[in-house]
């Protein structure tokens, strides 16, 4: 199950929730009892070690149409 993080509004507080896609847009309460709550955006790192450079390709299509 994908674990979405949150932000409250109210007290500023940072959490994660883990729920089904489908519900990634409800409301979530924080642990402080707060309704206020804005979902925040996720980077994912996906293989690679740190520090070592990207590999080949990039952009919308790992390069193959001359995008990136």
């Amino acid at each position: 199950m994908p674990r979405y993080e949150y932000r409250c509004r109210s007290c500023g507080a940072t959490f994660e929730l883990s729920r089904p896609m489908r519900e990634a847009g409800e409301p979530a309460r924080c642990p402080g009892g707060h309704d206020d709550t804005v979902k925040l955006l996720s980077t994912v790192a996906v293989g690679g070690r740190r520090g070592e450079p990207a590999g080949p390709g990039g952009g919308c299509c790992g390069g193959g149409c001359g995008c990136g």
